[in-house]
């Protein structure tokens, strides 16, 4: 699936969970994100997510599919981009091997041998349907509820606990060396990839070199390109492992080649940095990318809460933290009846279903999932499916199943009304981001319901006058 730094300026570059879909916004109003897999449906679940410092559509991993690969549509991409029509794609194609040669320079650069750079590139040749993937717009029909159902499941949980096991001396040295909990880095194995039977199939190596060459992010795709090629040229990895998501995530977690970079260790010393094959390389390496972007040892990721009746839903926002000693003035408790630990600790409330599910005080480790992969849906995911591991019970309270996800249509519908009654001021496009949840809490409260951001069809019907 994908995976962690931030694809805010578009989606992610399909780094991210491999057992995940694209988008990464979930309707309720919390902020979520490939398909190709047996769970593609999940695509529609978020928007906008990024992954990795990634800032290009997420996607995650993909299986090869039954039939072979898929040819291009042929059509105009969806974003509309002047560089996204079928001509560009066409007069782009047609240039592919020119622009392939002419980072030759740039790879020399970076230390690229030049016998490397002809092995590595000769036969390429453009995926075009990767351009369909990069402007796909798929219909969001999944909740938040039935997104942790299929991700935090019982066998998910049994191979997980199998997989501590095995490798317990692996992740003992890991805990050791950078206080990352073992259980969050098997939780982000297992969601990424399944414990690596999901991880994709096409070759990095030609779908970086695509989209460096072709569409409407080349920049940032050619040193995505470029840093495979210095990951193959320093014999970290071998051709043949460096496969991975149409974007060019590749590996059990789910690393771009930029990131692989930044990450990457080699864990046993035998002078290759393998996160593919290589159990404590993988591991090893996942946890150095949750320190590096500021991992607290010993700290969870956040907690299970009870909202009060009444409560004003306006505080729930990530950039309103407060300590566990104001929430709790403000009438919240832990849903296990467990005292917090510290009052002192600041924490964000997260309240994906709004005012009729559960809240979340979340923490800096929360956060620290977030850029791994920037999904709020996400990273409670990863949060819950490491404290099923280590043993705990599920959620407490209960999720409104009741509620009928709003299709892309009726989304798109939603923020017309907003537009037209002036609380939204964005462009509509069916995806719900943050100006979009703050424009329905705005409508909310005006009419005296629960300013919680949660897009119901009762809240629809409410801005269509009926």
């Amino acid at each position: 699936m994908m995976r962690r730094n931030v694809m805010l300026t578009a989606l992610k570059a399909g780094a991210g969970a491999a057992v995940l879909a694209t988008a990464l916004t979930v309707v309720s109003g919390s902020a979520l994100a490939q398909s190709g897999n047996p769970l593609n449906f999940l695509d529609g679940l978020f928007t906008g997510t990024l992954t990795k410092g990634n800032p290009s559509p997420s996607q995650p991993a993909q299986a090869p599919s039954p039939g072979g690969p898929q040819p291009w549509s042929g059509e105009d991409g969806a974003s509309g981009h002047p560089l996204m029509t079928a001509a560009a794609i066409r007069e782009a194609a047609g240039n592919f091997d020119a622009c392939v040669a002419g980072m030759w320079p740039d790879a020399a650069r970076r230390n690229v041998t030049q016998d490397n750079f002809q092995r590595f590139t000769a036969g390429l040749s453009p995926d075009l349907r990767i351009m369909d993937l990069m402007d796909a717009q798929p219909e969001f029909t999944k909740s938040i509820w039935d997104y942790l159902d299929i991700l935090v499941n019982d066998n998910r949980m049994a191979k997980g606990r199998e997989v501590l096991a095995k490798y317990k001396p692996q992740f003992d040295a890991v805990e050791r060396a950078y206080g990352v909990d073992r259980y969050i880095i098997a939780a982000i194995w297992g969601i990424e990839s399944n414990y690596s039977t999901q991880i994709g199939d096409r070759s990095v190596l030609q779908s970086t070199a695509t989209l460096a060459c072709i569409g409407r992010r080349q920049a940032y795709f050619k040193d995505e390109f470029l840093s495979a090629l210095e990951i193959l040229n320093r014999g970290d990895l071998r051709p043949e492992q460096l496969r991975g998501s149409w974007a060019g995530a590749f590996g059990p977690t789910q690393f771009m080649p930029t990131a692989f970079k930044r990450f990457a260790v080699d864990a046993d010393g035998d002078g290759r940095r393998d996160v593919v094959d290589n159990p404590a390389d993988l591991i090893a390496s996942t946890a150095n990318n949750l320190k590096k972007d500021g991992w607290q040892s010993g700290q969870s990721w956040g907690y299970e809460v009870v909202v009060p009746q009444g409560f004003n839903y306006m505080l729930a926002d990530r950039a309103k933290s407060m300590s566990f000693g104001q929430w709790q003035q403000l009438g919240l408790r832990r849903a296990d009846g467990q005292p917090f630990p510290a009052t002192t600790e600041k924490a964000y409330l997260l309240a994906p279903a709004g005012s009729q599910g559960p809240g979340f005080l979340m923490l800096q480790n929360f956060r620290v999932i977030m850029k791994y992969n920037p999904a709020e849906a996400y990273a409670l995911a990863i949060g819950h499916f490491a404290d099923r591991l280590r043993g705990a019970p599920p959620f407490v309270q209960a999720w409104p199943r009741e509620e009928r996800t709003l299709s892309r249509a009726e989304r798109l519908e939603l923020q017309q009304l907003l537009a037209q009654r002036g609380f939204y001021r964005g462009t509509p496009d069916g995806q719900f981001g943050g100006q979009t949840r703050e424009a329905l809490r705005s409508f909310q409260a005006s009419i005296g319901a629960p300013a919680d951001g949660f897009a119901t069809s009762d809240v629809l019907e409410r801005l269509r006058g009926r």
